[in-house]
């Protein structure tokens, strides 16, 4: 019976640190965002299964966590070159249909990721795009070709 109270007591105080720390939609997460995300949990599943692991010291720990992430959060927002560092850029991988053949070979991506992406959003060719982007969420964008 112990695990179970132990088990929401982990639940709540989760639930309340990352209502604490601030909420993005779970699409746009970044990297940073799903290392967290992880870490957290990880870091309070010891105690709830009963592990040597104190309740007190994991909470302490996940307490940290959330703190860390509300700081570098704050970074982010006061310095653009800690925001590059934490969340990376976007980066081109087709431009006026031209493929960016060094960034898709660098992010391991192929031609037919970014043609997935365009496809989603009901552009079946080459040709009705104008430029595709990773975005520092993961998210590939896709811009229509516009004919003026």
């Amino acid at each position: 019976m112990d695990n179970v109270f132990r088990g929401m007591f982990g639940y709540l105080f989760l639930i309340t640190a990352v209502r604490l720390v601030g909420r993005r939609l779970g699409t746009q997460l970044t990297p940073f965002d799903t290392v967290v995300i992880f870490f957290l949990g990880g870091t309070v599943l010891g105690p709830v299964l009963g592990d040597e692991l104190s309740t007190t010291s994991a909470m302490a720990a996940a307490a940290g966590i959330a703190m860390m992430y509300v700081m570098v959060g704050w970074l982010k927002q006061v310095s653009k070159r800690c925001a590059k560092l934490f969340d990376g850029t976007p980066l081109p991988l087709l431009e006026a249909g031209s493929w960016r053949t060094e960034a898709l070979t660098k992010l391991r991506l192929d031609h037919q990721d970014v043609m997935a992406a365009a496809r989603a959003k009901g552009l079946s060719t080459l040709e009705q795009i104008d430029y595709a982007i990773l975005e520092r969420n993961g998210f590939i964008s896709v811009v229509q070709f516009n004919k003026k």
